[in-house]
C-alpha cells in the first residue's frame, strides 16, 4: 500500500465533467489499495473573478480580507470534489488549509508554511477516507486565513507529501510533463522523463510555468519525488527528483519570462554608495529586483538598469521621480516590452563555450541582448519581447533539443487553445 498525494489545478476541476474525472482518478488509486490525498485549486478562472470583484468594490482592498476572499475558491473545489467521490460510492472528507493543520506566517497573500499538523489527515486516512485538501491556503497561529501566492497549491501538495511521508506527489497540469521548452511556442520541444531539482528550480524561476518554484525548493529540501503529468491523459510524465548522473545533459531546457519590466536610470553619478542607495529604496517599498547592469562610467556618469516584475512596477514608478532627484540622475526610462530568455543545465558547469554559442546564435538571428545574468547552471538574457518565440526556437535547435515529433495541439486544455487562437498563433 502506498500513500499518494495528487494535486489538480484549476483547469482540471473547471467544470462538472472534469471534477467527475478527477474523482475517478482518486478512486482508481483507492481501489488499488493506496491511501489517497488530493490537493485542489479553485475551479477554472474563479480566482481571477474574485480579484476583479474585490477591486471593483475597493481599489485598494485590505490584504487580510483579500486572503479570506481568495481562499473561498479552493474551498468550493474541495467540497464539490468530495461530493463527486461520495456519489460514486466511496468515502471522502475535505479539509480547508486550517482544518488540515497548515500553519503559516502572517505575510498575507504570500505566506510561507511553517509546519503542518497532519493529525486530522492521518485520522481520516486510517478510517478509509479519500482526503481532499484545499490548496493555496493556511492559517496563522492566531487563526487568520492566509494564502500562499500564485501557484501556491503546488507548494501545498509538496508540503503535505513531506508532512505525511507520502511515497509520491503527483502534480497534474495541462501538458504531459516538463518539456525542454514551452511546447506552445516551440512545437519540437521534448518531454523529459526525469529532471533534477536544481534544473527544475532554475527553469521555474526563469519563467517555466509547469511547477511553482517554491514547491520545487520544498521538494528538494525534504526529498519529495514529484511526478508532473497531464490531467487529460494516462501517459507517464516527468519525474522531478535527485539525479546522480546529469553530466550528459549540457542544456536541460529553455525558459522565457514576459512578466518583467526594465527600468533604466540615465546619467547617474558614478560614486560609492549610489547602488546601495538605489536598491535600498526599491527594497523599502517591497519591490523585487531580478537582473542588474551598470554601464561603463564616462565623465563620472553612468547608466544603471534593472528588471522588476510587472506587478511591482507601480511601486517602483512611485519612487522614480524622487530617486532621480536624490541620486542626481538625469532621467529614467521604463520598458515593459522585454522578455527574459534563459538556458538551464547542470552540464554548463563543465562545458566551456555555452555563453559564446548562445550569444552567437541570437546575433545570427538578429536578436539584440540588453542585459545578461548568470548562475552556475543558468544563463539569462533580456531581449525585445516581440522576438521571444524566435529566440526560444533558434536556441532550442542550436543546442540540439529539438524532438523528431511535433507537439500536438490536442494536448492543450480548451482554455489554452482558446487563448492561443485569440493571439493568432
Amino acid at each position: 500500500m502506498s500513500l499518494i498525494v495528487m494535486k489538480f489545478g484549476g483547469t482540471s476541476v473547471a467544470n462538472e465533467e472534469r471534477i467527475r474525472k478527477v474523482a475517478d482518478r482518486l478512486i482508481e488509486h483507492k481501489k488499488a489499495g493506496d491511501q489517497v490525498i488530493a490537493v485542489v485549486s479553485a475551479m477554472g478562472k474563479s480566482t481571477d473573478d474574485f480579484v476583479n470583484l474585490a477591486h471593483n468594490i475597493n481599489p485598494d482592498p485590505p490584504r487580510r480580507e483579500m486572503d479570506v476572499l481568495m481562499s473561498a475558491g479552493e474551498q468550493i473545489s474541495m467540497a464539490i470534489l468530495a461530493m463527486a467521490v461520495e456519489a460514486k460510492g466511496y468515502k471522502a472528507m475535505s479539509f480547508t488549509g486550517s482544518q488540515a493543520g497548515i500553519v503559516t506566517d502572517v505575510e498575507y497573500s504570500k505566506a510561507k508554511i511553517r509546519e503542518i499538523k497532519a493529525d486530522r489527515i492521518f485520522y481520516a486516512l486510517n478510517k478509509g477516507y479519500i482526503v481532499i485538501v484545499a490548496g493555496f491556503q493556511g492559517v496563522t497561529k492566531s487563526g487568520d486565513i492566509t494564502t500562499l501566492g500564485r501557484g501556491g497549491s503546488d507548494t501545498t501538495a509538496v508540503a503535505v507529501a513531506a508532512a505525511t511521508g507520502a511515497d509520491l506527489c503527483e502534480i497534474y497540469t495541462d501538458v504531459e510533463g516538463v518539456y525542454t521548452a514551452d511546447p506552445r511556442i516551440c512545437p519540437r520541444a521534448k518531454r523529459l522523463d526525469v529532471i533534477n531539482y536544481e534544473d527544475m528550480l532554475e527553469l521555474s524561476d526563469s519563467g517555466s510555468g509547469v511547477l511553482q518554484s517554491r514547491s520545487v525548493e520544498f521538494a528538494r529540501n525534504f526529498g519529495v519525488v514529484i511526478h508532473c503529468r497531464s490531467a487529460f491523459s494516462d501517459k507517464p510524465g516527468t519525474l522531478v527528483k535527485e539525479v546522480s548522473d546529469m553530466e550528459s545533459a549540457v542544456i536541460t531546457g529553455i525558459a522565457y519570462d514576459n512578466s518583467e519590466a526594465k527600468v533604466t536610470l540615465r546619467d547617474v553619478p558614478d560614486r560609492p554608495g549610489i547602488a546601495a542607495q538605489l536598491f535600498a529604496s526599491v527594497a523599502s517599498v517591497g519591490a523585487n529586483v531580478d537582473m542588474i547592469v551598470q554601464n561603463v562610467s564616462e565623465n563620472g556618469m553612468t547608466d544603471m538598469s534593472f528588471t522588476t516584475p510587472l506587478k511591482d512596477l507601480p511601486l517602483v514608478k512611485d519612487l522614480l521621480d524622487k530617486l532621480v532627484a536624490d541620486l542626481g540622475a538625469r532621467s529614467y526610462l521604463i520598458d515593459k516590452s522585454i522578455s527574459k530568455i534563459s538556458i538551464v543545465g547542470a552540464g554548463m558547469k563543465t562545458n566551456p563555450g555555452i555563453a559564446a554559442k548562445m550569444f552567437s546564435v541570437l546575433a545570427e538571428n538578429g536578436i539584440n541582448i540588453t542585459l545578461i545574468s548568470t548562475s552556475s547552471i543558468r544563463l539569462s538574457v533580456v531581449i525585445d519581447g516581440s522576438l521571444t518565440e524566435k529566440a526560444v526556437q533558434c536556441l532550442h535547435t542550436a543546442f540540439g533539443l529539438d524532438s523528431d515529433t511535433v507537439f500536438e495541439e490536442t494536448q492543450l486544455s480548451s482554455e489554452e487553445l482558446a487563448a492561443k487562437a485569440k493571439k493568432g498563433r
